[in-house]
């Protein structure tokens, strides 16, 4: 597992997904993402890379509807691979297929392609290049778009066999639609204790715990003062944020409730949403 997506830091480490039909989404999710299929239960299924840690939960409830546009909520989970060479292989599995991409960028701190599922919900898969290398500018992360080599990319895993995506796979980061840049900074700063790596001006906002490159962002791309998806509709559910121990999370609550920010707790989850209504279980 990546350094930055363990104790001390505060990582996403689930994503649960809204879908039209739980059987096409497992499809997908199975053959052309390479996880696989932990557990079933009527219109649930639990992913995972390695078959023993859930990455991703899918969901299809009564009466869903597909996704609407210009809200707040997913703009893409993120699926961090081990090395370099397991996303050549990935890119040439995708290749091989004929599943299309809707983009590639080297990000200078990482090496990244995107798609989208059946029901448009956005996957980013990537690779981190070595830490060692970032360039910070104090307390600001260099993190450039450039054309991704994707030749280079395919040649470096070329002597892969795919077999699935690997079993050290994690969710590496999520970036969401929100509605307003300075009051989300201030839910994931100020109340859940995140700092900024980098911002876009007036666009994107880029945190991380341990100097991570981000482990959340969020965008107003969008449209500022946009509204929340209508729980019946295809998307992102919630995700979890992952703390390294219960005095971290009980500290960080606290903090929540004396910003004004609620918690509620349900079904044994603790749960707490952002400005832009996005849904965020907190875990240990």
């Amino acid at each position: 597992m990546s350094q930055f997506h363990k104790s001390p830091n505060i990582y996403v480490n689930q994503v649960a997904l809204k879908v039209m039909d739980l059987d096409t989404s497992i499809e997908f999710y199975e053959k052309i993402m390479g996880l696989k299929t932990m557990e079933r239960i009527a219109r649930k299924a639990i992913l995972s890379a390695d078959g023993i840690s859930p990455l991703l939960i899918l969901e299809q409830p009564e009466n869903i509807k597909p996704k609407e546009l210009r809200r707040t909520g997913l703009y893409h989970f993120a699926l961090l691979l081990p090395t370099r060479k397991d996303l050549g292989s990935f890119l040439r599995h995708i290749k091989n297929i004929g599943y299309p991409l809707m983009g590639a960028s080297h990000h200078g701190i990482s090496e990244a392609i995107y798609l989208h599922d059946i029901d448009d919900n956005g996957i980013e898969v990537y690779a981190d290049t070595p830490n060692s290398r970032w360039k910070w500018h104090n307390d600001t992360l260099e993190m450039t778009t450039t054309r991704l080599d994707l030749q280079s990319l395919i040649d470096e895993g070329k002597d892969e066999v795919w077999k699935g995506i690997p079993k050290n796979t994690i969710i590496g980061h999520i970036h969401l639609h929100v509605s307003n840049l300075e009051v989300s900074e201030k839910f994931y700063i100020d109340g859940l204790g995140f700092q900024v790596v980098t911002r876009i001006p007036r666009q994107a906002t880029f945190i991380s715990t341990g100097d991570y490159h981000h482990h959340i962002a969020f965008n107003v791309w969008n449209g500022i003062g946009i509204a929340p998806p209508p729980k019946d509709r295809v998307g992102m559910k919630y995700f979890t944020l992952k703390f390294p121990d219960e005095k971290t999370r009980d500290e960080t609550i606290n903090n929540l409730k004396e910003l004004g920010y609620k918690i509620k707790l349900e079904d044994e989850s603790i749960i707490t949403l952002d400005p832009s209504k996005n849904e965020i279980h907190l875990v240990i």
